[in-house]
């Protein structure tokens, strides 16, 4: 990125350990709330329930017929608002299922059943924060099999013009992030921020930032139907220079750090934990799909094992 505006935050945080980490984890009982579908406005119920060892995250229309969809990048059909889960040629889709995806990897959850009898998951408030609760709320057991992470051997990237985002080998167990974003709304602006997604840190300084949107990107959604559920309260919007949202930011890196929350969710489309470094400036939902399918795309480029395992005997290289 060329230059950095006053905006911009580069913030390392230091690293925490979550209890019995080396174990995979479910919810200690179902939960369930109501909340309303970003785009089509609709009421939406959500159920979230415990799942065995090795089941991972899988989600399931409860209004359809149609067989559990596991949480994985293969079975993303659709990129360009939000992460959707689907199968070619069936009705059953799941849209925007990357803010409960964030709340499940932050809380260190691999195994759960995901319920919902509509098109989309609720928005809540636009962030994690409301997921994190219910999750939280449920309770979190640690299970009898142990944890399998998927280790990145050796750097892979995926480019759009000036945009990219790229994963490497990890120089210390576990997944870093490091993101930049740059928007010409100066409400925006240039943004930049890493961390170590381990332990409490999830939910202290990602979780509450909210999705965010320029207002004529509203007017164009709500001209071919879209957005109907969207407000000044499940959502960010900006007018060049102005936050239009009477309370304003949460922090004043929240763009950014809604960014990191996107990719934290995305990438727990591995099928598990990811332990690796990620970059990304300018990625979205598109690139960090883009990148997961580059990843599972060669066998040399990852291999499965516990956290703290020796690492694959593979000389890293641009992939």
């Amino acid at each position: 990125m060329n230059g950095m505006s006053p905006q911009t935050q580069v913030s390392f945080l230091p690293p925490s350990r979550q209890p019995d980490g080396q174990m995979q984890h479910t919810l200690r009982q179902p939960i369930s709330s109501v909340g309303v579908g970003l785009h089509t406005g609709a009421r939406i119920n959500l159920r979230l329930a415990p799942a065995p060892e090795n089941t991972g995250i899988v989600f399931r229309r409860s209004d359809t017929t149609l067989p559990p969809l596991a949480a994985r990048h293969d079975n993303v059909v659709d990129t360009r608002l939000s992460t959707v889960l689907g199968q070619e040629g069936t009705a059953g889709r799941i849209a925007t299922v990357e803010h409960l995806m964030a709340a499940l990897a932050g809380c260190g959850i691999d195994n759960a059943l995901v319920e919902v009898d509509g098109p989309e998951m609720p928005v809540f408030d636009g962030s994690s924060a409301e997921f994190v609760f219910l999750l939280e709320c449920a309770g979190i057991v640690a299970q009898a099999a142990p944890r399998q992470h998927v280790h990145v051997n050796r750097t892979v990237r995926v480019e759009e013009g000036d945009a990219f985002a790229e994963l490497s080998p990890a120089r210390q167990p576990g997944l870093a992030l490091d993101i930049s974003i740059d928007f010409v709304a100066p409400a925006i602006g240039q943004q930049r921020y890493a961390a170590r997604m381990e332990g409490s840190l999830f939910r202290q300084h990602l979780s509450m930032a909210r999705t965010f949107v320029e207002q004529p990107e509203i007017d164009y959604l709500h001209s071919i139907g879209l957005a109907r559920g969207g407000s000044l309260d499940n959502a960010i919007v900006v007018n060049g220079t102005s936050v239009l949202n009477p309370a304003g930011l949460r922090h004043p890196h929240e763009f950014v750090r809604h960014k990191m929350l996107d990719a934290v969710g995305d990438l727990y489309m591995a099928g598990g934990m990811i332990s690796g470094q990620f970059r990304g400036h300018k990625s979205g939902h598109t690139l960090n799909n883009r990148l997961l399918r580059k990843l599972f795309a060669s066998a040399e480029n990852w291999h499965r094992a516990p956290l703290g395992a020796p690492a694959a005997s593979l000389q890293t290289r641009a992939a």
